[in-house]
């Protein structure tokens, strides 16, 4: 059982496995539970890493190894020469030296005291590279300031410097510098700019239950939608969805499927007249052609899902119970609106200026799915195309 209050008095096969749990996507609250101990101890020991594993620990094979170290001790006892000992295991005299002269010298050479200190010694946390390299790190910098991802970054960055390789950086290692405080090279403040800020590195595989939603009356299943809409072959294809704020408030959120671009809503109330009311004139502000399918949740916002049909001539169509994934690009969307829209926020008074100014900082952002290239970008080439 592991201790309770005390991260101190866990073993490294209680670690091991608390770390196995949460890259596994158990909760806090579940992997206290399956270790006996207390949710704020697990949430402790994961957040000293920022919520990111850290690798196993291996010795390097250019380093002295724990049996060599053996071999210069029992040596160095019976008078055996550096250039001899370097012969004997293969090794450069140089090294003979330097690893006698950094334990104390022939007299007190110990190898398990020795071996230690340089297990140790490699403990050192490493520069990263946004520190090795402050030219990369402060335009990383400006642009999670801007509101891009990692992803958008180090894609933007092989795109604008790809003859410069001092320039490129992995989404993965932004992550770690951003999570890992020893590192100290983006402020934590930075944080607070990723689109789902959280204190912990999550694995992919956490997930929420999905909530039980009601049925719509003559409700199309998305089973019916055509294989151009799935594959993403046709633009003018739609999904959208309510994001939720205190106070039940809502918006509306619409995301076109090929291009990713964004248009948000303001809405009164969530009653299915003013969900209907707020889509058809999103779809009237597009040019013809442009929204000929929405794809929708079972909510029962939507109840009056025809009359929408009706006066925008949109089929829309309706994802299985609890399949928040058959809506992807819109579950996306609404996750990177809770940086703007924190759950807990009343959106009442949000202005369509302000929901306006918002969807074009998404629509200018760089996607990896589509090149690094923005939605505006490829919306506009939709639109010219069909125009």
């Amino acid at each position: 059982m592991a201790g309770r209050g005390r991260p101190s008095r866990w073993s490294a096969a209680q670690r091991a496995e608390l770390w196995r749990r949460w890259q596994a996507g158990e909760s806090v609250s579940a992997i206290g539970t399956a270790l006996a101990a207390n949710s704020g101890t697990v949430f402790w020991l994961l957040q000293q890493q920022g919520g990111i594993a850290r690798p196993p620990r291996t010795r390097a094979a250019r380093v002295l190894s724990s049996a060599e170290r053996e071999e210069i001790s029992r040596g160095v006892a019976t008078g055996v020469s550096v250039r001899a000992l370097a012969a004997q295991l293969g090794r450069a005299p140089s090294t003979i030296s330097r690893e006698l002269a950094r334990h104390g010298g022939r007299p007190q050479y110990r190898a398990a005291a020795a071996d230690a200190a340089a297990w140790q010694r490699a403990r050192r946390p490493k520069p990263c590279r946004l520190a090795l390299e402050p030219r990369l790190g402060r335009v990383v910098a400006a642009k999670l300031r801007a509101d891009w991802s990692p992803g958008q970054i180090a894609g933007w960055l092989v795109r604008t410097y790809p003859d410069d390789p001092r320039m490129h950086v992995s989404h993965e290692a932004i992550y770690r510098t951003l999570y890992v405080q020893a590192r100290g090279v983006l402020k934590r403040e930075l944080l607070a700019h990723l689109r789902r800020p959280r204190p912990l590195r999550r694995s992919r595989r956490y997930s929420r239950a999905a909530q039980q939603r009601s049925a719509i009356p003559d409700a199309v299943s998305i089973a019916a939608r055509p294989a151009t809409v799935a594959d993403r072959a046709v633009p003018g294809h739609w999904e959208g969805d309510l994001l939720a704020g205190r106070g039940q408030s809502y918006l509306v959120t619409l995301v076109e499927r090929q291009s990713r671009f964004v248009q948000l809503r303001r809405l009164p109330r969530k009653e299915s007249a003013a969900v209907v009311a707020a889509l058809t004139r999103a779809a009237r502000r597009l040019p013809a052609g442009l929204m000929r399918s929405l794809t929708w949740d079972r909510g029962t916002e939507m109840a009056a899902h025809r009359r929408f049909t009706v006066a925008t001539d949109v089929a829309v169509y309706f994802c299985d119970p609890q399949s928040p994934w058959q809506r992807g690009s819109n579950e996306n969307t609404n996750g990177l609106l809770r940086q703007y829209f924190p759950k807990g926020r009343d959106l009442a008074g949000v202005t369509q200026r302000q929901l306006d100014v918002i969807a074009r900082k998404l629509n200018t952002r760089p996607r990896e799915t589509l090149g690094f290239r923005t939605p505006a970008e490829v919306f506009d080439e939709i639109v010219a195309s069909t125009g």
